[in-house]
């Protein structure tokens, strides 16, 4: 079936010189999907597909926010929805619309009619917008649910042995579907680039939940799904080398495995909570991190004078933020940027998220003793020249790392405060003197993620200046003569108008102004008013940049980013 693609390619001249070379090399596999070579040679598979639908007389449908009759699938057999990659669109005179992408497959559409008793109408749809109405409709499990096995091409391959304790819970777990389904959860989150997968109990069962970009979304799954609730967590458990008996106590473990050739560690938390134990699994894929401080989403401003801050020889560097704000990866992105062999580098983490060649990297174990605060002073016993801490959140850490950049050594850590301003009153308040903050913080970064919108299917728009908040620089906006756009939502973004994540920073440089402020025990507020005045720009202004630069919505800067009007 692929030479007839390719013979129906070629007559409609979709194919360069180069790729009719390369067809006429393709193996004769009849047992793959007959798309896969066409793919391969660089073809899409709608531009494959429409031209055999107009071949064929068979019609071709973009499914993205396609609303298909699901009662059809009461009757519809469920192992040619997941086997064959069929769908059940609509009725149309007594036929039934089915959605595929292999229109050479006549076995299965015979077998559709036999089991219905209907005629049946084929229409083309590309292989992931039909798979995405099967995770819609049927959820995220709903392959194994139905008893289906383990298919032998298994996509999930764990890289360390498991151990189990010979109980029935533990076997229970080790059953084929059960394997299969925790797999498909991993493997769904990891191809929608979910940063976070929550596994929730409730009264009516467990809700799957994944963080995309930021954003926490409820993933279909079908209601018989919670039968499984109790083997799933066991499952993860023993993946996480957890005690699948204790289910009284918090427990925290980490799973490394391969997912599609693709190394990926994950941070597994399991806490007791009324109808259950609840997981948060924090994927960690190693193949999608990229460490480079110029695509970070810097300004040109903040790039070139973060660029100098970070090859000081001695000082205090802070990384501020909520949680999940991209602070590993600034610093990170830092530590590459400045790695030579003439400089040792030294961290301390808790956890290590990544591995960093050419870096030392210590793993924090509180419960023996090794805190950041311990593993900071000896760390200064082993000649670094720049130093790491990965969070600082005591007064005896604090003082440590002041007493670091004292002595010679370059500094970096991060802190949980709102803005830049923040960080030195937060260090005052633990305790430190502030003179000591005031000689030694070098800067502090500020930084929040902000999603960007989908170029797929962004959309220009024209407000009113009564539209915008007021602090959107509309005399710029109209002076610059650049459109401005908003989501709309797509396939390509799976319909949310967004895909991707970048950064929005403010760099506060620790000026004479600002030290004799932290030195005379001044408010964040007055702080910020003095960085502002000598040309701090804020997490708001940033955003406001990345608007007129065509990156982002309005909507999604008032999400992210307090408004900067108290200041006023």
């Amino acid at each position: 079936m692929t030479s007839r693609i390719i013979k129906i390619l070629v007559d409609r001249d979709l194919l360069t010189s180069q790729q009719r070379h390369d067809a006429l090399l393709l193996p004769h596999d009849d047992s793959a999907h007959p798309l896969d070579a066409v793919v391969g040679l660089g073809i899409s598979e709608e531009v494959a597909l429409r031209a055999v639908g107009e071949e064929l007389g068979i019609e071709f449908i973009d499914l993205n926010g396609y609303q298909p009759d699901v009662s059809l699938l009461n009757e519809f057999p469920a192992k040619l929805v997941y086997r064959r990659q069929l769908f059940p669109l609509a009725r149309d005179n007594g036929s039934l619309v089915i959605a595929t992408s292999n229109p050479f497959d006549i076995y299965a559409l015979d077998q559709v009619s036999a089991s219905t008793d209907k005629s049946v109408q084929p229409v083309l749809a590309t292989r992931s917008e039909i798979a995405k109405l099967i995770k819609t409709h049927l959820g995220v499990g709903g392959e194994t649910i139905d008893g289906l096995i383990a298919q032998s091409n298994e996509r999930v391959e764990l890289l360390e042995e498991i151990q189990l304790d010979g109980s029935e819970q533990a076997e229970l777990a080790q059953e084929a579907s059960v394997v299969r389904l925790v797999n498909e959860i991993l493997i769904e989150a990891i191809d929608t680039r979910a940063s976070d997968v929550h596994i929730e109990p409730q009264s009516a069962g467990i809700v799957i939940r994944y963080r995309i970009d930021g954003i926490l979304q409820s993933q279909p799954a079908p209601p018989e799904i919670s039968r499984f609730q109790s083997a799933i967590i066991s499952r993860l458990k023993i993946m996480a080398h957890l005690n699948i008996a204790e289910k009284r106590l918090p427990q925290d473990g980490r799973i490394k495995l391969k997912v599609s050739g693709r190394e990926v560690d994950i941070r597994l938390s399991v806490i007791p909570m009324i109808h259950g134990e609840g997981i948060v699994m924090r994927i960690l894929d190693k193949a999608s991190m990229v460490f480079e401080l110029r695509s970070l989403g810097m300004g040109e401003h903040v790039y070139s004078f973060f660029r100098e801050l970070i090859t000081l020889p001695h000082g205090i560097l802070l990384v501020t933020g909520p949680t999940g704000s991209g602070k590993t990866t600034t610093l990170y992105s830092s530590l590459l940027q400045i790695r030579s062999d003439a400089t040792k580098i030294i961290t301390t983490e808790d956890p290590v998220e990544y591995q960093l060649d050419g870096i030392n990297q210590i793993q924090v174990h509180t419960r023996i003793g090794l805190t950041f605060a311990n593993s900071l002073r000896s760390i200064l016993r082993h000649d670094p020249d720049v130093i790491l801490v990965g969070e600082i959140r005591d007064l005896e850490t604090a003082e440590n790392a002041i007493q670091a950049s004292l002595t010679g050594h370059l500094v970096f850590s991060t802190l949980h405060t709102n803005d830049s301003a923040s960080a030195f009153t937060r260090m005052v308040d633990m305790g430190v003197e502030p003179f000591l903050v005031a000689s030694t913080v070098e800067a502090v970064l500020a930084q929040r993620l902000l999603r960007k919108l989908c170029l797929e299917c962004r959309v220009e728009v024209s407000p009113a200046q009564l539209d915008l908040p007021r602090d959107f620089p509309w005399d710029e906006y109209k002076s610059a003569g650049r459109p401005i756009f908003e989501s709309q939502g797509c396939r390509h973004c799976r319909g949310l108008g967004f895909r991707g994540r970048t950064g929005i920073y403010e760099l506060l440089v620790a000026t004479p102004e600002v030290r004799q402020l932290a030195h005379d025990r001044a408010s964040s507020w007055s702080i910020k008013q003095a960085a502002v005045a000598c040309g701090m720009l804020t997490l708001r202004q940033d955003g406001w940049r990345r608007v007129l630069d065509g990156d982002t919505s309005v909507g999604e800067v008032l999400r992210v980013a307090k408004s900067d009007l108290v200041m006023a």
